[in-house]
């Protein structure tokens, strides 16, 4: 690598190792995306404006301010910072190619963005400070400690004397800034220290009880997660026609969960984000939010595992769960809504949790004051950001405690290795209690699980009894219509007597038998059809209580023989009908067979998404991009040329922006008008949206020339 200053920053870059140039595409990814034909293609591009943008929001306060006194011209030793954090800044610049050169000098753009006014003269900012009222000086620490514009609406008072004095510049018409003199000045005086991020307000917490917190979360996302999509495979509810679920549906939800809307909107969000939820049809022919075949394979996995899955696709979601049940506008936002991705939410999320994890071992954050520390932290990590993004710090955590992945105000041993990319099954299947294989019947017709069941059993259990309570033990109770969906499923009444005898500790009461002996007794009695429907029953009585039941008006019925009784009310609708009476028909086929079966389950086809390895792909990529680049350079050495020229779109548009940062002169072929092509003597000082801004040698001034029209490029001489 040459020692001699770079002529320009495609000479600095060419001049660069292959690890300097990795860094600089993992830190600006935007800029290898398509790979850039070689050094000088990737120059034009760090200076775009976007690109310069995007890269500053990434700084922190620290390197903001020493990118500030690279702009103004001013020794950063003069920020008060001591010199090893201001190196270590300016190496972060560097990097990023937001300075270049020897001695180090901002990219064109930079200076555009971040340039002050300079002020008065530094020696004589302490006594124009000393002659302002009260009034006037809270103006100038105000804007000092914010780094924002003042507001003047033109009438005399305070900020008027401070524009008067000189302590303040016009930037338009109404807004004002603070002059860089001034702003040193002010820094010093309040002792602000640019180099010392505010500390995250915490107090003392085990880390064993914080992981047992995250471990008891993480378990009951899993179960929730299941739930949800088992009922939804049979029950699935409607997609609405402009994307996103129903708010009725929500709550319907939110009480089979048990939880509250906004909790049961993460678990919807975290399932789709993780590929098990996804719009599909039914039979109906109706768009609904069905599982994916992809749930079926997430089901074999163990607990750990699937909380695995759901981590990642929450860490990985753009979509602003919190904002559900909000509104937009006068728009009301829905759950798994089109409206709900943004594109910086991801990266305050990874700001978030790299703050949590960095806290002290055995601390959290403290109850009242903590949230609101750690904003401020993430306000000097990341000042140029918008201030209203910080309000999701509060949510995102809320997020974090409910996936397990934070407890108590902490960052959980398994959820900081899942952040980190690696691992986390081993640590967390040890926190997670082991599954128990049996149930504790009660005399009160309910069964206690003293523990998570095993998942064949939990799915058994729930199909022949409802879920009472949940907890660290689930209580469910078995009631006619739950034994009854049992048989609707093909269960005999022998095989359930064996289930429950099989899978209890304790003694079957008395109460539970009966009960599946009398609903036994009574399914099957009658058997429905097609008349529109009918009904017949060998026990004539039981067709003559039918007739005479209280509420069987609606159903229309008539009977037409002894043992068979018709009604014009469709099947779909008579057989629940008649079993809010009380009863349990069957349906019968057209050969006189009885069918029973559990509803049918649906399933949605499931997207492709990105797979796992994504780090390991974009180094792969990162390195391809860097041998692209060199190779060709070397090409570009390679060519017989007469002198630096370019005629390509791609190579005219980066020797223009090549000219404006090293305010180099060159002559450009331009098609006027009349369709002639001139050629033209110009310094380039900006190129952007489809415009070249230079200095022209012939009309002696700055005019703006269209890309689209330049032919060709080249240096003079």
């Amino acid at each position: 690598m040459s020692t001699s200053a770079p002529r320009t920053l495609a000479d600095q870059l060419r001049g660069w190792s292959e690890q300097q140039l990795s860094a600089l595409l993992d830190a600006r990814p935007d800029l290898a995306a398509p790979a850039p034909h070689d050094s000088s293609q990737l120059a034009a591009r760090v200076v775009v404006k976007a690109s310069v943008l995007r890269a500053l929001d990434g700084l922190d306060t620290l390197e903001l301010t020493v990118l500030q006194a690279v702009v103004q011209e001013t020794d950063p030793a003069a920020l008060g910072v001591p010199a090893e954090a201001v190196e270590q800044a300016l190496d972060r610049l560097r990097t990023l190619a937001l300075v270049w050169g020897s001695p180090d000098r901002p990219v064109l753009v930079v200076r555009e963005v971040l340039r002050l006014p300079d002020g008065p003269p530094p020696e004589e900012v302490p006594g124009l400070l000393e002659r302002l009222e009260p009034p006037a000086r809270t103006i100038l620490d105000h804007l000092a400690e914010t780094r924002a514009d003042g507001r003047w609406s033109g009438a005399a008072g305070p900020t008027a004397d401070l524009v008067a004095l000189g302590l303040l510049v016009h930037v338009d018409e109404r807004h004002v800034r603070l002059p860089w003199s001034v702003r040193l000045e002010l820094d010093a005086a309040a002792g602000r220290r640019v180099d010392a991020p505010p500390e995250p307000a915490t107090s003392e917490r085990a880390q064993a009880l914080v992981d047992r917190a995250a471990a008891g979360a993480a378990f009951e996302l899993v179960r929730r997660t299941e739930l949800l999509l088992d009922r939804w495979g049979t029950h699935p509810p409607a997609a609405l026609k402009a994307g996103g679920l129903g708010v009725r549906e929500l709550r319907t939800t939110a009480a089979l969960l048990h939880v509250e809307p906004d909790v049961a909107a993460l678990v919807i969000e975290t399932a789709a984000a993780a590929g098990l939820l996804d719009q599909g049809m039914t039979d109906d022919v109706d768009a609904a939010w069905l599982p994916t075949d992809a749930y079926d394979s997430w089901l074999l996995g163990s607990p750990a595992r699937r909380w695995l899955v759901l981590a990642r696709a929450w860490l990985a979601s753009p979509r602003l769960v919190s904002a559900v049940g909000g509104r937009i506008g006068d728009k009301p936002v829905n759950a798994l809504s089109p409206d709900l991705p943004r594109s910086w939410l991801v990266a305050l999320r990874n700001d978030v949790l790299a703050e949590l994890a960095d806290l002290p071992a055995d601390h959290a954050l403290a109850a009242g004051t903590g949230v609101a520390s750690l904003t401020q932290r993430l306000r000097w990590r990341r000042p140029r950001r918008p201030l209203a993004r910080l309000d999701q710090v509060a949510p995102m955590l809320a997020e974090a405690a409910l996936l397990g992945i934070a407890g108590l105000d902490a960052m959980s041993s398994f959820g900081r290795l899942v952040v980190a990319g690696e691992d986390p099954t081993d640590a967390l299947e040890r926190l997670l209690p082991a599954p128990v294989d049996h149930i504790l019947l009660q005399a009160d017709l309910t069964a206690i699980a003293p523990g998570p069941l095993e998942q064949e059993l939990a799915r058994k259990l729930s199909l022949v009894a409802d879920v009472e309570s949940r907890g660290g033990a689930t209580v469910y109770r078995f009631a006619a219509s739950s034994v009854r969906r049992a048989f609707d499923a093909g269960w005999s009444a022998a095989e359930v007597h064996d289930f429950v005898a099989s899978t209890s500790r304790t003694p079957v009461p008395q109460s539970l038998s009966y009960l599946v002996d009398d609903v036994s007794r009574r399914f099957g009695t009658l058997r429905a059809g097609h008349a529109e429907s009918f009904l017949r029953s060998d026990d004539e009585t039981a067709l003559t209580e039918l007739m005479h039941a209280t509420g069987a008006e609606s159903l229309r019925l008539r009977r037409i023989a002894p043992t068979v009784v018709v009604s014009d009310v469709p099947l779909g609708t008579l057989l629940p009908r008649i079993r809010e009476l009380g009863l349990a028909p069957v349906v019968e086929a057209v050969d006189g067979t009885v069918r029973v079966a559990r509803p049918d389950v649906f399933r949605a086809r499931s997207r492709r998404r990105t797979p796992a390895g994504a780090g390991a792909r974009t180094a792969a990529h990162t390195a391809a991009v860097v041998s692209a680049i060199r190779v060709g350079d070397r090409s570009t050495a390679g060519r017989p040329t007469r002198g630096a020229s370019a005629s390509t779109p791609a190579d005219v548009i980066a020797m223009l922006r090549q000219a404006a940062e090293s305010r180099e002169q060159l002559v450009i072929g331009y098609v006027g008008n009349d369709g002639t092509v001139a050629e033209r003597m110009v310094t380039p000082e900006r190129v952007e949206g489809g415009q070249v801004t230079a200095y022209d040698e012939r009309s002696d001034s700055q005019r703006s020339f269209s890309l689209h029209r330049i032919t060709a490029v080249s240096r003079p001489g």
